[in-house]
C-alpha cells in the first residue's frame, strides 16, 4: 500500500510540475510583489519587491525535524491557487472598531517523495505580507520540530529598533542600530531601509507553537545554521533567520502528536495524517513610519471571534490600584504592617474611583501565598488574606458602581496555577469579578521557558478558561501579542515590554523609550504600560518612613524620566483598552491636570497615528463616541509639531482642553511644570504643539454639549 501511494504521489507531482504554474502574487494596490520558487534540490524560497525594487532577496523556507522527517526539501509544486478577499469586519473593542481586510492570496501546494504534503500560504495586503506553513504528514504518530529555516534576507542596509532576543523576557531597553550590526532580536523587529521603506517583522496567530526570534546569518555559519542552499543567495546586507524557543532539552522546539492536536486532517486519498499549521510570519511595510502603527495586518491574519452570545462583559475600562506604592516600597504585597491590599485601603480606592469617573480598581497582594515568594511560589487563588474581606469589598464596590480587577500572580508555578485554574475562575466570577490581571514573574517548572510551546499552550488554556466564566484578562510576563484578541476579545491587554515599574526601582526608562514603543512593541497589540505617575521625582515618597528597599536594582537614583504633560499624553499614545492611572491616588487629589484622565475614554471607535518617527516623536489621535483625544510625545529633544485638525468632523465646534509643558519645563530639571488652556476649535484649525525635552502634550476635544 505504501509503494502504491508513493507511485500515485510521484505521478501527481510529475503531472502538475509539467504545467509550470506562475508562483507570484501582488498586493491589491500592486506595490508589493512576492515570488515563490524551488531550486533543483527542491528547497523553497521566496523574495519580495516593493515599488519594483528588491526588498527581501531570495530567502530560505522550511523546517528541520527529528527521525529523518524531511520538511525542508525535495519538494515539487503540485498546483498553485489564487484568491482574493475584500471585506469589512467589526470588533467589540480596539484602536478601530471597523477594520478592512483586503488581500490577495497565493496557496502553493507541494509534496515530496517522503509523503509530505505542504501548502505554503502567502497573503499580500497593501500594508505588508503574511505567510505560513500548513504541513500534512502521512503514516506518523509524532512530529518533533528541531529548527525553522525561514529567513528574511533584507536587501538594503538601514536603521533598526529592537530588543535582544530572549525566550524569558521582553523587559529590555530598545537599541537603535544599523541593520548590519544586529546579532539577534525579538519581534516586532522594526527597521527603515536606506531607500526609505519602513517595515516590521513579527508573527500572527501564535496559538500552538514556540515564539520566533531572529538571528543574523553570517557566511561563516550558514552551513551550520541552515543549508548550503543559503550560500547560493548570500545577502548583500542583512539576512536574519528564525530561532524558535526550545523545550528544556534544547533539541526539540515544537512537538505535535495525535493526542496533542485539536483536530485532524486527511490527505486526498484518505490516508491518516498528522498536521500542523505554523503562525503567520509577517512583514508590515509602509512608506511612512506611522503607516506601521495604522496597519491592521496582524489582526487580519487571526481567526474571527469565537465567543458567542452577549459579550457586554468585555469592555474597556480606566482603573487605579494598589500597585505603584508597592513598587516604590511604601506598601507591601505580603500581610504585614505595610500591607497594601486591605479592606480599608480597598474602600479608599473604590471611593476615589467612584468620585473621578474611573471604572475599576486593581488589588495585588490580596491572596495567600505571597509569603512563599523566593522558593517555588504557591499561591491560593480563592483564599484572601485575613485583612482583605472580599465579600465586604465586593458589596461596597457594587454599591459605588465600581468594578474590581482581580489578580493572579503565579510566580511562574504553572503546575500550581493549572491545578486551580477552573475553580479559581469559577470562584472569581461568583464573587462578581469580571477582569483578572495575571503574572508570571518567576522561573517555570522543569526548565521550560516563558516563550516556548509549553507556555504558549498554557496562555491559550487560561484565555479559554477565562472566557468560559466571562472574565477578561490583563497578562503580565506574557507571551507577546500576535492578534489573538480578535479570536478571543477577552484577551484585552498585556505587558510584554519594559513598563512603568522600572522607574520605581532602577535608573528608569529614558525619554526615547516611549517614542520607540509605538513603532515596535505596540505593533503587536495593546500594552499595559501603566502610565500616569504625577510624583515624578518621588518627592512625596522617597523619604517616607514606611519605604523599604526591596529590589536590588534600586540604587537610589530612581525617578520618572518624563515631564508631567508626557505622562498625560502617554494615556493616548501607549494604547491599552484597560488604561491605568498608576500613581498613588493621594497624588491626584486636587490636581488640575488629572482632569484629563477623568475625561479620557479608552473605548476607542477610531484611531490614527498622524505623525512620528521611531525614537524621535509621535502624534496620535483617538475618537471615543463624539469626543477626541490627542497625545503627542517627544524624546530627549524639545520640538514643535504642527497638527492640522482635519480629523475633526466638519461644521462642528469643539472645546479643546490643552495640557502642555510649561515654558521652562524639562524632563530632567523641571519635569512637573505644565499649563492648561481652553479654546474653541474646529476642523479648519491647526494646533501648534511645543514640547519640552522629554515632554508631551495631551488634548481633549469635547463636543460643546458636554
Amino acid at each position: 500500500m505504501k509503494k502504491l501511494y508513493t507511485f500515485i504521489l510521484i505521478s501527481i507531482i510529475f503531472f502538475f510540475s509539467c504545467s509550470a504554474p506562475k508562483n507570484e502574487v501582488a498586493s491589491p494596490d500592486g506595490k508589493i510583489r512576492l515570488s515563490f520558487k524551488i531550486d533543483d534540490d527542491g528547497f523553497m524560497y521566496y523574495d519580495v519587491k516593493v515599488n519594483d525594487s528588491s526588498f527581501i532577496a531570495p530567502s530560505l523556507l522550511g523546517f528541520e525535524a527529528k527521525n529523518g522527517l524531511n520538511l525542508k526539501n525535495s519538494f515539487s509544486i503540485i498546483k498553485t491557487e489564487f484568491s482574493s478577499k475584500d471585506e469589512t469586519w467589526t470588533q467589540i473593542w480596539g484602536e478601530n472598531k471597523t477594520i478592512r481586510n483586503n488581500y490577495n492570496e497565493m496557496a502553493v501546494h507541494l509534496a515530496n517523495e517522503d509523503s509530505i504534503f505542504l501548502v505554503m500560504c502567502f497573503r499580500l495586503f497593501n500594508d505588508g505580507i503574511g505567510f505560513r506553513y500548513e504541513y500534512k504528514v502521512t503514516d506518523i504518530d509524532s512530529i518533533i520540530i528541531t529548527d525553522e529555516l525561514t529567513s528574511f534576507n533584507i536587501k538594503e542596509n538601514g536603521t533598526s529598533w529592537s530588543i535582544p532576543a530572549s525566550f524569558e523576557s521582553y523587559e529590555f531597553l530598545y537599541r537603535t542600530l544599523p541593520l548590519n550590526e544586529i546579532n539577534d532580536a525579538n519581534t516586532p523587529f522594526t527597521f527603515k531601509t536606506e531607500s526609505g521603506i519602513y517595515a516590521s517583522i513579527h508573527e500572527a496567530a501564535l496559538t500552538d507553537f514556540p515564539e520566533m526570534t531572529l538571528r543574523i546569518c553570517r557566511t561563516t555559519d550558514n552551513k551550520q545554521q541552515t543549508t548550503d542552499f543559503v550560500e547560493k543567495y548570500e545577502s548583500q546586507s542583512s539576512e536574519f533567520k528564525v530561532q524558535l524557543a526550545p523545550y528544556p532539552d534544547r533539541k526539540a522546539k515544537a512537538i505535535f502528536t495525535s493526542g496533542s492536536q485539536r483536530s485532524y486532517a486527511t490527505c486526498p486519498y484518505n490516508y491518516s495524517t498528522l498536521s500542523f499549521k505554523t503562525p503567520w510570519r509577517t512583514i508590515q511595510i509602509s512608506d511612512k513610519a506611522v503607516g506601521l502603527i495604522n496597519s491592521s495586518l496582524i489582526l487580519n491574519l487571526n481567526e474571527p471571534c469565537v465567543l458567542e452570545g452577549d459579550l457586554s462583559w468585555i469592555r474597556p475600562m480606566k482603573y487605579v490600584g494598589v500597585w505603584w506604592s508597592m513598587h516604590l516600597g511604601v506598601e507591601s504585597w505580603v500581610i504585614d504592617d505595610r500591607h497594601g491590599a486591605t479592606t480599608a485601603n480597598a474602600k479608599k480606592y473604590i471611593d476615589f474611583a467612584a468620585n473621578n469617573n474611573i471604572d475599576a480598581v486593581l488589588f495585588e497582594g490580596w491572596n495567600e501565598g505571597w509569603d512563599s515568594w523566593g522558593g517555588r511560589q504557591n499561591f491560593d487563588f480563592t483564599k484572601p488574606y485575613a485583612d482583605f474581606d472580599i465579600d465586604e469589598i465586593m458589596r461596597y464596590a457594587k454599591e459605588r458602581n465600581v468594578e474590581i480587577i482581580g489578580h493572579h500572580e503565579t510566580g511562574g508555578n504553572i503546575i500550581n496555577y493549572e491545578n486551580q485554574l477552573d475553580e479559581a475562575y469559577r470562584w472569581t466570577a461568583e464573587k462578581g469579578i469580571h477582569c483578572v490581571k495575571t503574572g508570571y514573574a518567576g522561573g517555570l517548572p522543569d526548565g521550560h521557558n516563558h516563550h516556548g510551546q509549553y507556555n504558549v499552550r498554557h496562555y491559550r488554556k487560561v484565555v479559554e478558561t477565562a472566557a468560559k466564566y466571562n472574565i477578561t484578562l490583563d497578562v503580565h510576563e506574557p507571551i507577546k501579542p500576535t492578534g489573538i484578541r480578535r479570536t478571543y476579545p477577552n484577551m484585552m491587554t498585556r505587558e510584554g515590554a519594559r513598563g512603568m515599574e522600572w522607574n520605581a526601582w532602577s535608573e528608569g526608562n529614558p525619554p526615547e523609550h516611549h517614542v520607540i514603543l509605538p513603532f515596535t512593541r505596540l505593533l503587536a497589540g495593546p500594552m499595559d504600560y501603566t502610565p500616569g505617575t504625577f510624583d515624578i521625582l518621588f518627592e512625596n515618597t522617597r523619604n517616607s518612613p514606611q519605604r523599604k528597599k526591596w529590589n536590588d536594582n534600586d540604587r537610589g537614583n530612581s525617578r520618572v524620566n518624563t515631564t508631567l504633560a508626557k505622562q498625560l499624553a502617554n494615556w493616548v499614545v501607549l494604547y491599552s483598552p484597560l488604561q491605568m492611572a498608576s500613581d498613588m491616588i493621594e497624588h491626584y487629589e486636587g490636581h488640575p491636570a488629572f482632569q484629563f484622565f477623568r475625561d479620557f475614554n479608552p473605548d476607542c471607535d477610531w484611531s490614527e497615528a498622524l505623525q512620528g518617527e521611531p525614537g524621535e516623536y509621535i502624534v496620535v489621535v483617538r475618537r471615543a463616541g463624539s469626543d477626541y483625544f490627542l497625545g503627542a510625545t517627544t524624546n530627549g529633544s524639545a520640538r514643535e509639531v504642527v497638527v492640522p485638525l482635519t480629523f475633526l468632523p466638519e461644521n462642528q465646534d469643539f472645546i479643546a482642553i490643552i495640557y502642555s509643558d510649561g515654558d521652562n519645563a524639562h524632563w530632567k530639571t523641571n519635569p512637573t511644570s505644565y499649563k492648561i488652556e481652553k479654546k474653541i476649535i474646529s476642523h479648519n484649525d491647526t494646533l501648534y504643539i511645543n514640547m519640552a525635552a522629554g515632554g508631551g502634550c495631551a488634548v481633549s476635544f469635547m463636543t460643546l454639549e458636554n
